[in-house]
């Protein structure tokens, strides 16, 4: 029978639960930038987001590949001298997004760990819960999955600890 969670623990788990919805919709939002981002940047496209410089408010300034810089080959071994240099000024968008997704997927790893260790679930489901930050999408269908899940088991097990258990009469 696997452990589950003491009835003292569910106010704690309501909170990490919100927690956990919160940091995966910012994360799966910043997966989401950092892919349209990573598109701009590595396909024929070529363009990087800035914000002031010389071009005004927002604007895309060309990013200039090295020649060794294909998108094939960010998936080949040995194809890490990829460089790009950017031709803008001014506030570097994309690579804001890029380090503000890795540092909030901290959080979000955070978020998952705390929920997992107060539903005291198995090893598995942690590293399903950690994929959410990094598969495109995946953390709005697991955040949605998770809360469904989460709140049913809490109302599932308060049902069934507000029912006083009856003690059989004792027969003569």
């Amino acid at each position: 029978m696997p452990v589950q969670p003491k009835l003292a623990s569910f106010p704690a788990i309501r909170g990490a639960l919100r927690f956990y919805q919160i940091a995966s919709i910012i994360t799966g939002v910043g997966l989401l930038l950092l892919l349209a981002e990573m598109i701009l940047k590595y396909t024929p496209l070529h363009t990087e987001l800035f914000a002031g410089g010389s071009g005004g408010l927002l604007w895309f300034a060309t990013a200039i590949p090295g020649p060794d810089c294909q998108w094939f080959s960010l998936f080949l071994p040995g194809s890490d001298q990829c460089e790009i240099v950017s031709t803008g000024d001014g506030v570097n968008i994309s690579l804001a997004i890029l380090i503000v997704h890795g540092w909030f997927y901290v959080v979000y790893l955070f978020a998952c760990f705390r929920l997992w260790s107060l539903m005291r679930w198995g090893f598995p489901r942690f590293i399903v819960l950690a994929l959410g930050g990094v598969v495109p999408l995946l953390s709005f269908f697991m955040e949605l999955r998770v809360a469904r899940e989460v709140r049913a088991y809490l109302a599932t097990r308060e049902a069934a600890a507000s029912v006083p258990h009856e003690t059989p009469l004792e027969t003569r």
